[in-house]
């Protein structure tokens, strides 16, 4: 069972945000994003949680998932901006379930490189990050085996 990694889908710009950023909402092609994110979660085991960053683009992102399969997005400040060595405990400690976690770019960065030195993951010649992207990564016991890499789906409006 692959724990499904994800950043959150496209939010306003910032420099048309004059808010906290924390509470930075998904543009309209991000709210597309995020309902995407239930095709490619839907080509796995359905997911038995879904854990977000706080903030609120990524709580956005995880919503219409945790709608499809009945489950409450929990909200874990290790999944922050910044909180890249927390967020890699947790992700560790969450290993062969099939849990879809959702966070930031520079988190995901830290979180892919430290699989890919401590653990030897193959993450390709090219690793990408884009906004709505989804990461699957295969493992157990703390330890990851391998990952792959799905680009964001954009649903089609309705």
């Amino acid at each position: 069972m692959p724990l499904l990694l994800v950043r959150h889908a496209h939010a306003r710009p910032r420099k048309e945000w004059s808010g906290e950023d924390r509470l930075r909402p998904l543009s309209v092609h991000g709210e597309r994003q995020a309902e995407g994110l239930v095709a490619i979660a839907g080509l796995f085991l359905p997911p038995t949680r879904t854990l977000s960053s706080p903030y609120l683009r990524c709580v956005q992102t995880m919503g219409p998932l945790g709608r499809a399969n009945n489950l409450a997005v929990e909200a874990s400040d290790d999944l922050a901006e910044g909180q890249s060595s927390s967020a890699v405990r947790l992700i560790r400690s969450l290993a062969g379930t099939n849990a879809v976690v959702c966070t930031h770019g520079d988190v995901i960065a830290e979180i892919l490189v430290t699989l890919a030195d401590e653990d030897r993951v193959d993450l390709g010649l090219t690793p990408r990050q884009a906004k709505g992207s989804v990461w699957a990564l295969e493992g157990k016991d703390a330890f990851f085996t391998s990952a792959r890499y799905f680009p964001p789906v954009v649903a089609e409006p309705v």
